[in-house]
């Protein structure tokens, strides 16, 4: 109760926080107070200070909350040792990682995997994933360990039968074809070949969509040119399901990371996780590898 009233300095605010009422916040610092020996909080109406005895006191309950909750995350995760929770981001999930995961089923059947969608942050104290599956420009989240599984391309792809009538896409020559937008992946994008700043597309013509997988899905339903990731078109270009408008993708500021706290490294489950992850992302061509071996045909 302390922490959440200096954090808040107010206890209206930290008993809102905590579910309980104004009257048995103040009861409970008065007590702590009185066990102490000490004044902690000063009020002045209904401002709340911290006084000098109490901000040399919350920095150390800080970190001695700190320790409880990283000591019973581990024991936790310890009992779980037979599953592994993992988060990750729904395209990805469904466009790249589910088509792969009855290898790992093979090669560890005793792993129960628990599958998470999310682009957030991962809060590896307070919830139940141990390691996390994001895209990101590098390594900047903060106390965990970051590992590159591989770099991402964007593609203009649409179904066989859409670029048969319209033919290759030529430099900025889009207006022959009818566009899909996605949110995160822009035609400004392919426009600026891979330096535009902004990952939000102007107001053109033609569908918009905030979900990655499905303009994917609506490009293989033959609605349109869409600019893809290439992790989530590879597998549909190499079966001849989507076609590839132009041989020239554009890097992508973002790349895919494994990410996990350095104490759960040890873990057999994260262990197998990572070991299988990484074999598949080596063995993951990028698209300059699919246009040298189909032009050599």
């Amino acid at each position: 109760m302390f922490v959440a009233v200096a954090q808040h300095l107010s206890f209206t605010r930290a008993a809102e926080a905590l579910g309980v009422t104004a009257s048995a916040a103040s009861l409970q610092i008065r007590a702590l107070e009185e066990y102490l020996g000490r004044t902690l909080l000063r009020r002045n109406g209904r401002h709340v200070y911290l006084t000098e005895q109490g901000a040399e006191l919350l920095p150390r309950i800080q970190r001695a909350l700190e320790e409880l909750e990283l000591a019973l995350d581990d024991a936790r995760v310890v009992r779980g040792s037979g599953a592994l929770r993992v988060t990750t981001l729904a395209s990805f999930l469904q466009l790249w990682l589910l088509p792969r995961l009855p290898r790992f089923r093979v090669r560890q059947p005793a792993i129960a995997l628990y599958m998470h969608t999310s682009t957030e942050m991962v809060d590896f104290v307070h919830s139940e994933h141990e390691v996390a599956i994001r895209h990101g420009a590098g390594p900047r989240w903060p106390g965990v360990h970051a590992e590159k599984l591989f770099d991402e391309w964007l593609v203009p792809v649409c179904a066989p039968a859409l670029l048969a009538k319209h033919g290759p896409l030529n430099d900025d020559d889009l207006d022959k074809y009818p566009l899909l937008h996605s949110v995160t992946e822009p035609w400004t994008i392919w426009r600026e070949r891979g330096k535009a700043t902004s990952l939000h597309a102007p107001n053109a013509p033609g569908s918009y969509f905030d979900d990655s997988a499905a303009v994917v899905r609506s490009a293989v339903r033959g609605h349109g040119l869409a600019l893809g990731r290439w992790s989530l078109v590879a597998d549909e270009v190499a079966d001849g399901t989507l076609a590839m408008a132009c041989r020239d993708p554009v890097p992508f500021p973002r790349s895919y990371w494994l990410v996990y706290p350095r104490r759960v490294s040890t873990l057999a489950t994260v262990q197998a996780f990572r070991s299988w992850l990484f074999d598949e992302a080596a063995r993951f061509p990028g698209p300059h590898t699919i246009k040298h071996r189909r032009e050599s045909e």
